[in-house]
């Protein structure tokens, strides 16, 4: 397989091939690759999963163990650049903002029901916290279980044995059946519906105290809704309140506060330590984690020039901005638990008649989280227990016939549902057949069984395999669904009178796009004695949000895995199964399925990227430029999205950019929240906004949230798409984008290709190393942990 170089102007000479090394020197772009924050890389232990071109840019809600799409606010819902060019001073953060803040008043009933799911969120944790507390005197100003948390942990550090009233909590009784967990209130479909706007006067009261403070206006909005009802006088009282916004820095925050207080203003106030405590708990959670260990947290918070970092957690607990845990290690005497990139530690054996004294004696691991992701964590945990214990509705026999019709990985999944509550499903592409059959022969006995999907495109596929299979009608909307659709409420069976979803079996797939407060939302809705599948490819990118869920869950063996034999078809499933596997094979493919195109730097990179999508691919393939996508690692740099969507919107839509740089006719990738992103197309622009025509329906971006949520679209990150294919894929590897680079993110980018794949390979190398060395960042989560006490058979659970 040929990978020569090609005349600079055309690629029609271009041989198949397989991206490999091009011989000649990178050409580094530090504009690109701009450093994340640090106190954010060294709070997670090691550096965050946005800890590159786009994640560097300050914490996306996007960040993966690989993907670099943490750059602003836009059309991903992240941050803008708060590392390198976004770390210049307060006057960046006016650039920046939460996906979520500023945005239109949606819907008054979503709002409300949004509050009462919180409510009721709140009101759990707060009687769980009460019944668990109890007054101890260790710590300075914390009494109860955190205090003793902060002792155990300074014992452990210490190689003394941790206090024994750490795990004086009395044994749980064995657990027959989950009770039913507090139902979620049904929501209200909505289209681009958000959190409420600040009212105009909350607005303008938080623009005065930034004014004074020296701060940019143009925060106010955000910082409004950040801060809520009398923003403007908690900023005074507290300046360093400002951290809540989104990308503003601790740096940027202290010069807000010099401002507001004067010489009052000093490193060890307490207002500093909490506030600086939960902004490193907010980067890490970008990064995936949903804990992390106290010691990299005041190790961290040391960094940020807190004086004293455990007094500053100690208060943070206490005012109830953070919540501590502490996690019994699996092997006594073991200090932190070893394990392989995104594996959980060794299961704990079965606990014999020393298991009492032994406890004591066990090291202890202290973390410390947000709240609602604790909350989201532990619910999950919960519902998973009762899904996986609780009787099904319908006999296992009933589902023999149609077992006994299947063969293969089909038949293996269709009788390990039959048996159990959930069940684990891995495999590609091809693999989506089995769900798919599953389905059929659920429909086929009576069963109210749906299967939701990560994207309109994931959803578009599945149905067209049910109508295959299941004949006419079989892929119908109630039946297939997104989970974004499922969870509103705008998609699906509905809800029964108690909340919980009207439905037997529901299948996930892409089950590894589901963070930890989705994920905890579709298991709590489903009613007792219904079945769920989770099924996906391992091998993609970890979810947006925080979280592992999928990786957990295979880590702990909770239930039944079923691993698909089919593998993915020609050249490209060729190539993408050996980078699954860290191998970057060369791959025969003699219709041109597989191209690449070596450049030299990144404006090479952009001339070549534009000439495949706009003449090459249409002509080699008939794929129109409408068909394929462009896939580069980050957002900034000389040839990311933002360098490569304004090159190709000159070539094949140019135009004045009237409304906030859009035309009709601009392809953009729009994101309503957080990790979300909907391809769509720009129809027109008003005094309403920014009317899109997208594959949800018609959307109108009001015209304050354009800049934070509209992208153009013609080029994305892996993660923006993440769940979603295309006929044709045109993959940019510049060479500033080679710290970027992982299996995960390999593998995800290549496998978004259906029947051609060009790789515009900058990166030497780097492209080889990275698959073979660089796995999927580590994210710290509780979730194996809580399995193992909530579901204690996993411990011997092994994989069908």
């Amino acid at each position: 397989m040929s990978t020569e170089p090609e005349p600079r102007d055309t690629t029609e000479n271009t041989g198949p091939g397989t991206p490999r090394s091009t011989g000649r020197p990178a050409t580094p772009d530090d504009a690109g690759t701009a450093e994340p924050p640090a106190a954010a890389e060294e709070a997670a232990g090691a550096q965050p999963e946005g800890a590159d071109p786009e994640g560097a840019e300050a914490a996306s809600a996007e960040a993966d163990g690989t993907e670099a799409d943490g750059a602003e606010p836009a059309a991903d819902g992240t941050a803008r650049e708060t590392g390198g060019e976004g770390a210049d001073g307060a006057a960046e953060a006016s650039g920046t903002a939460d996906s979520g803040d500023g945005e239109a008043a949606g819907q008054l009933s979503e709002a409300q029901a949004e509050l009462a799911a919180q409510k009721l969120e709140r009101d759990r944790i707060e009687r769980r916290k009460a019944e668990k507390a109890a007054p101890i005197t260790a710590g300075a100003k914390l009494s109860g279980k955190a205090a003793d948390l902060l002792a155990a942990v300074r014992a452990v550090e210490g190689g003394a044995k941790p206090p024994a009233t750490v795990f004086d909590a009395p044994e749980a009784a064995p657990r027959r059946a989950a009770p039913e967990p507090v139902r979620r209130p049904q929501q209200v479909p909505a289209g681009v519906a958000g959190p409420a706007a600040p009212a105009p006067d909350a607005v303008e009261d938080v623009r005065r105290a930034l004014t004074d403070g020296g701060a940019p206006e143009a925060l106010a909005p955000q910082t409004a809704a950040a801060l809520g009802e009398g923003a403007g006088r908690r900023l005074r009282e507290d300046p360093w309140q400002l951290l809540r916004v989104a990308g503003v820095r601790p740096e940027q925050a202290d010069g807000f506060a010099r401002a507001l207080l004067g010489p009052d203003c000093s490193p060890d106030d307490e207002r500093r330590g909490r506030a600086v405590t939960v902004w490193l708990l907010e980067q890490a959670a970008l990064a995936g984690h949903t804990a992390l260990d106290l010691p990299a947290l005041t190790a961290a918070l040391g960094r940020q020039s807190v004086p004293d970092a455990e007094t500053a957690v100690q208060n943070t607990l206490a005012e109830g901005e953070a919540l501590a845990f502490q996690d019994a290690l699996a092997e006594p005497g073991a200090g932190r638990p070893a394990s392989a990139p995104g594996q959980s530690p060794a299961p704990v054996p079965e606990a014999d008649a020393d298991e009492d004294e032994d406890e004591a004696s066990r090291p202890v691991r202290v973390l410390v989280g947000l709240e609602r992701h604790a909350l989201a964590e532990e619910s999950l945990a919960d519902a998973l227990a009762r899904v996986v214990n609780s009787p099904a509705k319908d006999s296992a026999a009933a589902w023999e016939p149609a077992a006994a019709a299947a063969t293969g990985g089909t038949a293996e999944l269709i009788r390990a549902v039959a048996g159990n509550g959930l069940v684990l499903h891995t495999g590609g592409e091809a693999a989506r057949a089995e769900p798919a059959a599953l389905l059929t022969a659920a429909r086929t006995l009576g069963l109210r069984a749906v299967a939701a999907c990560h994207t309109p495109d994931g959803r578009r596929r599945l149905a067209a395999l049910l109508g295959e299979e299941g004949g006419a009608g079989a892929g119908d909307d109630r039946s297939v669904v997104t989970v974004r659709g499922l969870l509103s409420g705008a998609e699906g069976p509905g809800r029964d009178v108690e909340g919980a979803f009207a439905l037997d079996l529901l299948v996930v797939l892409d089950a590894p796009q589901l963070d930890v407060e989705s994920a905890a939302m579709l298991a709590e809705s489903l009613p007792d004695g219904a079945r769920l599948v989770l099924s996906g490819d391992p091998g993609v990118l970890w979810s947006a949000g925080p979280g592992r869920v999928f990786a957990d869950l295979l880590a702990a063996r909770v239930s039944p895995q079923i691993a698909s034999r089919t593998p993915d078809p020609g050249p490209i499933g060729e190539l993408v199964s050996g980078v699954g596997i860290g191998e970057l094979n060369q791959v025969d493919a003699p219709g041109k399925e597989i191209v690449v195109v070596p450049v030299r730097d990144a404006g090479e990179a952009v001339h070549r990227t534009v000439q495949l999508l706009a003449e090459s691919v249409p002509r080699a393939f008939g794929i129109a430029p409408e068909e394929a996508v462009v896939i580069t690692p980050g957002h900034g740099g000389a040839a990311g999205t933002r360098a490569l969507n304004a090159a190709l919107k000159e070539r094949l839509n140019p135009g004045p950019g009237r409304f906030g740089g859009f035309d009709p006719g601009d392809r953009v990738a729009y994101s309503p929240e957080p990790g979300r992103t909907v391809p769509g197309r720009v129809v027109t622009a008003d005094a309403e906004g920014l009317h899109l025509s997208c594959a949800e329906g018609s959307v109108v971006v009001p015209r304050e949230r354009v800049e934070q949520a509209v992208r153009h679209g013609w080029a994305l990150t892996a993660h923006q798409a993440v769940g979603s294919r295309w006929p044709a894929a045109v993959v940019v590897l510049p060479g500033d984008a080679a710290q970027a680079l992982s299996r995960p993110w390999v593998y995800t980018a290549f496998g978004r290709a259906e029947r051609h794949l060009s790789v515009v390979h900058g990166v030497e190398q780097a492209l080889a190393r990275a698959v073979a060395e660089v796995p999927a960042k580590r994210r710290t989560t509780r979730l194996p942990v809580l399995l193992r006490t909530q579901v204690p058979a996993a411990a011997g659970q092994a994989p069908v």
